[in-house]
């Protein structure tokens, strides 16, 4: 039987984001790794959490914390709200994003703009900054037809408040 992805792809998890979780394929872009690692906190796939991050970043890794942390929480959904290159054929990316989740009965949070990078052909989390969005460049007062809706559903604006 298959099941939705929790990363909100539309795809099935045997066929989206198990595959970079389990070592089978590797992550094409920095959306898909960060969509992984999303992914990877709803199933309390930790050593993935590890084994995708920039070696330097590695030795501040606190497995007990971030096993508690998925464990403990309830994953309700990711919206992926920019990307930067990060695409198949860079060698750097910026994803901004925004995970919900609900943590001690109450509804959270989280916004961070992430930077990847690949080593040795391998996609890996660098760092972020939470809280924080991608700048939108406008030219005018009024968002383009792709920028992310001034709402805040996390939607495009042709999809939003621009349909």
């Amino acid at each position: 039987m298959t099941s939705s992805c929790p990363c909100g792809s539309g795809r099935s998890y045997e066929s989206c984001c198990q595959p970079y979780i389990t070592g089978a394929a590797l992550p094409p872009t920095a959306e898909a790794l960060m969509r992984s690692r999303y992914t990877a906190f709803t199933v309390q796939a930790i050593d993935y959490l590890h084994d995708t991050l920039a070696e330097e970043r590695r030795d501040r890794f606190n497995r007990a914390d971030t096993e508690q942390w998925a464990r403990d929480s309830e994953w309700v959904g990711l919206d992926i709200l920019a990307t930067e290159a990060g695409g198949p054929e860079d060698e750097a990316g910026r994803v901004a994003f925004r995970a919900k989740f609900v943590y001690d009965g109450k509804q959270e949070t989280h916004l961070e703009l992430s930077r990847f990078r690949k080593d040795q052909g391998r996609w890996v989390y660098v760092d972020g900054d939470v809280g924080k969005m991608m700048p939108v460049t406008r030219h005018n007062d009024l968002p383009g037809r792709n920028d992310p809706c001034p709402c805040g559903s996390g939607k495009k604006f042709k999809k939003c408040c621009g349909a």
